[in-house]
């Protein structure tokens, strides 16, 4: 077994990895740009290395760097994570150029599996299903628009160097695929370095549903499978195992085709095969097709550890120092459900965009297994992914399994930044999740009521506004009230996207009314704390400025007045959603332009965002040039004022 290993990665995975390693007595050394000076994952290693700046081009990305650090500190060996260079054939030559062990399969085994046409060439001659599709080398738009003409639309377009959704898109009818090329070809040579990509038949009423393989460089076995059909923007949300509707006839199918694909590339170490799977007449053996093989640990690999009791990591560096499998096929146990689900910072409503801010507050119930690399105080940056955590629940069935998820859900608490709890929960519940009528279309059937907050009620406003002015704890009846005046004071707030303002009649320091708009609100503190017209008081958690009732995840914000703005109407301005990096600027000053017309393309957080024109005009000002780095709520480009 190794004495020392570097770890190239970052976050939850490294502090996932540091875990098994301290378990088995092996030392770590954790890499970090300055971004990431003060991260878990760097406190908790061994020893740690600066490797660059935030952008992950100039420091997770810079393969030369890692090898540099891995040799400077004496380390056996490289375990990459996932994602960055954890699928880079290229780093894995280097690595062995270097004498060091890469944890995980060959350079020729990635290579193999790493342009998606070529893998389904592969897949096909070693007899796995494939979805019908267009693989080929010729990329003349007119050529890949006749063969989804060929094969029939719906369509996806899929990057062939791809992975996590980026360079994907959905085609549903034929005048809509040049845009979404263009569109599928920009974000891949953004993130891939590799524009190509291959035209497939999209299933109508898709499952996803992948096998987790391990293979020891000649055999392999399959440790079951994983659904991860619950998607958004192409994107797993929730993952489970094993598939709900799973029979063991169609379990050996899959899960023979999976080892064959993994042993006709000489595999070694932990990989997924992804399958697409027809869901529309319940799973069936010759319904699945081959989709791709992720050369590297999955992000949900916990609830395949959770099913089978085994810890992959540490599979993952027992066959990469040379042992043999640990256990045959017939030794894998499969017990009971274990159901995940990621949570990020995101605000869901605007579109699943990704957000950032300092985590005020974060907790998480002890009943759950929670993954995470970020704690009160935590930032979260535009550099990387915006995750939070991976919630896990285990239970002997799957009802018992989502029960707890959904009790861990409710029990769980972030403030400080916008984040898809609300939405998580809410999914737990969805009658189609819960009675597993699952497809990879479900959330985007359901999305508004998905998305939709409870409204927020007066008593929980009128909280949040005595929290804000500090009157919860006064003591002094006369606390933020001005000498020779009525005893009225006028509070602005945001809350559910606008602004509100409340007006509070102090009537002692344990009694407030409090008016919003038509509505009074009596604010009483008895022997149980404070009630708002009888009720209860939430919990409310207060960050400067802005309350968070984690159980409805309602945000309400106090307004300075004397802040100062710039007015640029919604009608006539493109803001920045989210911070990001200017990718493309598509019109110019005095360019007339229509409603969802193409205007910039930002990036952030590793996936492409277009902006589009707000309505008909003419564009009277370009703030932005492509290459420049913006944040959230910045003026992209404004038209002329409107009639």
């Amino acid at each position: 077994m190794f004495r020392r290993i570097l770890i190239a990665n970052r976050g939850e995975i490294a502090r996932r990895i540091i875990h098994t390693c301290d378990r088995l007595g092996i030392e770590t050394v954790a890499v970090h740009s300055d971004a990431d000076a003060e991260a878990l994952h760097v406190a908790d290693a061994t020893t740690a290395v600066r490797i660059g700046p935030a952008p992950v081009a100039e420091s997770y990305l810079r393969g030369e760097a890692i090898i540099a650090a891995a040799l400077q500190t004496g380390a056996e060996a490289i375990h990459p994570g996932y994602g960055f260079l954890s699928e880079n054939p290229d780093f894995v030559a280097a690595v062995a150029e270097a004498g060091l062990i890469f944890i995980g399969p060959s350079e020729t085994a990635i290579r193999a599996m790493g342009l998606k046409d070529a893998a389904k060439r592969l897949m096909a001659a070693a007899g796995v299903p494939v979805v019908p599709g267009y693989h080929g080398a010729d990329q003349d738009p007119a050529r890949l628009a006749s063969e989804a003409a060929a094969i029939g639309y719906p369509v996806l377009i899929k990057a062939v160097a791809g992975g996590g959704g980026k360079g994907m898109r959905l085609v549903e009818r034929p005048g809509e695929f040049a845009e979404a090329l263009a569109s599928a070809r920009a974000e891949a040579r953004a993130a891939f370095g590799n524009e190509a990509v291959l035209v497939e038949k999209f299933v109508t009423r898709p499952r996803h549903i992948e096998v987790q393989v391990f293979g020891d460089g000649t055999k392999a076995i399959h440790l079951y499978e994983r659904d991860c059909s619950l998607q958004r923007r192409h994107q797993k949300v929730i993952e489970e195992a094993p598939a709900p509707g799973m029979t063991a006839e169609v379990r050996a199918a899959m899960g023979q085709a999976a080892v064959r694909a993994a042993e006709a590339i000489g595999y070694a170490g932990a990989g997924t095969v992804e399958f697409i799977v027809d869901g529309s007449d319940g799973l069936r053996p010759d319904g699945f097709w081959f989709m791709e093989m992720n050369t590297r640990l999955q992000v949900e690999h916990p609830v395949t550890e959770a099913v089978t009791g085994l810890d992959l990591v540490e599979w993952q560096l027992r066959v990469a120092a040379g042992e043999g499998l640990p256990l045959t096929q017939d030794e894998v146990r499969l017990d009971g459900h274990a159901i995940e689900a990621r949570l990020y910072a995101e605000d869901v409503p605007a579109g699943f965009l990704p957000a950032t801010g300092r985590l005020a507050h974060l907790t998480f119930p002890p009943g759950l297994r929670a993954d995470s690399a970020v704690g009160p105080g935590d930032t979260i940056s535009p550099w990387y992914d915006p995750m939070i955590a991976k919630l896990i629940a285990h239970g002997p069935d799957r009802e018992t399994a989502l029960a707890r998820l959904a009790e861990g859900l409710a029990a769980t608490e972030v403030a400080g930044t916008v984040t898809n709890l609300p939405f998580l929960r809410a999914l737990a519940a969805d009658a189609d999740f819960v009675a597993a009528r699952l497809d990879t279309g479900l959330i985007g059937r359901g999305l508004d009521r998905l998305v939709a907050l409870p409204p927020l009620t007066p008593g929980a406003l009128a909280q949040a506004v005595l929290m804000l002015t500090g009157l919860d704890q006064a003591a002094d009846p006369l606390t933020g009230f001005t000498l020779w005046a009525p005893l009225d004071r006028a509070v602005e707030v945001m809350a559910e996207g606008r602004a509100v303002t409340v007006v509070i009649r102090a009537q002692g320091p344990d009694a407030h009314d409090l008016v919003i708009g038509d509505r009074t609100v009596a604010a009483r503190r008895g022997r149980d704390g404070w009630r708002f017209d009888g009720v209860r008081a939430l919990r409310g958690l207060q960050h400067g400025d802005r309350v968070t009732f984690p159980a409805t995840g309602h945000v309400v914000a106090l307004v300075d007045p004397l802040a100062q703005g710039v007015d640029v109407a919604g009608g006539d301005a493109v803001l920045a959603p989210m911070p990001g990096l200017v990718r493309e600027v598509a019109v110019a000053e005095g360019d007339s332009v229509v409603l969802g017309q193409r205007v910039a393309v930002l990036e952030a957080m590793k996936m492409e965002h277009v902006l589009r024109a707000p309505r008909d005009g003419t564009v009277a000002r370009v703030v932005v040039r492509a290459g420049e780095q913006v944040t959230a709520g910045a003026l992209l480009v404004e038209l002329e004022p409107g009639a």
